[in-house]
């Protein structure tokens, strides 16, 4: 009988919402400084997946979930660091966000719902 191979963490990419194994994804943080680049998935802060190698994950309108207006310098930080590829354990910093992104939204996401009754 083969030994079962331990748990495998799922995750998913904020741009083309597929389902990956976390390994093969790779990991943004929004930290005060700014977007970094998580190769070790460990650093601190608000974090989505994105696939890299898949150069349409890394365009502005799929960014915007995560990035809200600050989606269209992260899309062009991400182009320039994936096409060349950052080198492993090492952080690459991105453009600061301005925020979180969400403005004035309620509990459930749209814009002035406060998630209440009738």
């Amino acid at each position: 009988m083969a030994k079962a191979k331990g748990h495998v963490p799922v995750r998913m990419c904020v741009s083309c919402r597929r389902r990956r194994p976390k390994r093969e994804l790779l990991r943004i943080v929004r930290t005060p400084e700014g977007f970094v680049i998580d190769r070790t998935g460990k650093r601190p802060g608000r974090g989505a997946y994105v696939c890299p190698d898949t150069p349409t994950c890394w365009e502005e309108k799929r960014l915007r979930r995560f990035a809200g207006g600050s989606a269209a310098r992260l899309a062009l930080e991400l182009q320039a660091v994936l096409g060349g590829e950052v080198r492993d354990g090492e952080g690459a910093h991105l453009p600061t966000g301005q925020g979180t992104g969400d403005g004035e939204r309620g509990a459930h996401g749209a814009p002035g719902h406060d998630g209440g009754g009738v």
